[in-house]
């Protein structure tokens, strides 16, 4: 049995099995994305994103390194997999038609493809996104003219999936009640001597059992002097006495992902760590207060950076004081639709939602990190994740 007739077989028995959301919410997105392109002139979309095409189809995959697209016109949704994800197509996505290909045969991409585009004269690519493999759209634009693809495409998806629905919304607070179980766990278990692998060990297994998914980004764990390294995580490394351990989970729920971030002591804090877990603090109510509509996430980015201002040239941040979160897939949890950082001229609309990520690092000594998922209201940021911005102190295993 080839791919063609595995697709049609299974077809008869689970076809949208695990469609992800009712088929309403797939309508009320493609209407939103639809009436955007009219209005750009875009009489098709050309997507390549995982997290796009999950957003507008459904459609799922643990394994998202294989060329897979989406075009998406007035009146369809075309989906090109290759032949080992012909199931997760049939079972996970809501689409008009399934193109598949060989997996060892990339070559067979391109005139199925260039064949779904030929009608359309104006085509909108994401240049940035995730997937656009250059072979594939150099052999496009060779058979159907360069002149036939524009470079809004990106903007456009990214204007309408940084505000949530009322279900992203949900799968959102699922998530947030997930990943707190995994931190709680995690925490639990930090004294003097055990491992940084043992920590993200016992979070991750905890956030599978409260129903996580297969997460876009694994537990981060550090301690000690490794915290004032960004972007490293857990490698063994034995948790000394009074040493900080800093925490980052982010389960997943229908692929979307509250994350959070927490610190805790293996031992007591001292007088500097509790200072700068006040600094993070005060960033979070600054940017809070700054997250309403009609403020721009550089005025949100400026009112931190006041903040900050005082310790900025002895603690390092990396600039980014929040980023939106959605649906995704690895490597990352971060949507990548809207940034607070200083020069972002966009404006905060309700629904909206960002992690706040405040990790101040102590180059070659330390780091705190504290953070929330937080909404957007008429009002300011509502967290979504329960953190109580303490450092736990933790000596022997006490609850």
């Amino acid at each position: 049995m080839d791919h063609h007739a595995y697709r049609h077989a299974l077809a008869e028995h689970l076809e949208g099995a695990e469609l992800p959301f009712a088929h309403e919410e797939f309508a009320a997105r493609l209407a939103r994305v639809r009436a955007a392109m009219c209005n750009a002139g875009l009489e098709a979309l050309l997507l390549t994103d995982p997290s796009d095409i999950y957003y507008l189809t459904g459609y799922h995959t643990f394994e998202v390194s294989v060329h897979t697209a989406l075009v998406v016109s007035a009146d369809r949704r075309v989906l090109q997999v290759p032949s080992i994800e012909t199931g997760p197509a049939v079972v996970t996505a809501a689409v008009d038609e399934i193109l598949g290909y060989r997996w060892e045969g990339i070559d067979e991409v391109i005139a199925p493809l260039a064949e779904t585009l030929s009608p359309f004269q104006s085509i909108g690519l994401d240049l940035f996104g995730a997937g656009l493999r250059f072979g594939v759209i150099r052999e496009l634009q060779a058979r159907l003219g360069a002149d036939h693809f524009r470079d809004d495409g990106g903007a456009l998806l990214d204007a309408i999936r940084i505000v949530k629905t009322p279900a992203e919304l949900d799968c959102l607070h699922e998530s947030a009640r997930i990943t707190s179980a995994g931190l709680a766990a995690a925490e639990a278990i930090i004294v003097p001597g055990v491992t940084d692998n043992e920590v993200a060990a016992e979070g991750a297994r905890a956030m599978l059992a409260a129903g996580s998914e297969f997460m876009s980004l694994q537990p981060i764990v550090t301690s000690g002097r490794r915290i004032s390294i960004i972007h490293v995580n857990h490698k063994r490394r034995v948790i000394g006495r009074d040493e900080p351990v800093f925490l980052e989970f982010g389960s997943a729920f229908q692929r979307y992902t509250a994350p959070m971030m927490r610190t805790a002591v293996a031992g007591r804090a001292s007088r500097e760590m509790q200072a700068v877990r006040d600094l993070c603090r005060d960033l979070y109510e600054a940017l809070r207060t700054e997250m309403r509509p009609g403020n721009s996430f550089d005025d949100a980015a400026r009112a931190a950076e006041a903040v900050l201002a005082p310790q900025a040239d002895r603690l390092f941040f990396s600039g980014v004081f929040g980023y939106a979160v959605g649906a995704q897939f690895p490597p990352s949890w971060v949507e990548g639709s809207g940034y607070i950082a200083r020069g972002q001229e966009r404006e905060f609309s309700a629904d909206m939602v960002f992690h706040l990520p405040l990790c101040l690092r102590l180059p070659g000594q330390w780091g705190i990190g504290l953070s929330d998922t937080v909404r957007v209201t008429p009002n300011g940021g509502e967290a979504l994740t329960d953190n109580d911005w303490r450092l736990h102190e933790r000596e022997s295993g006490e609850a």
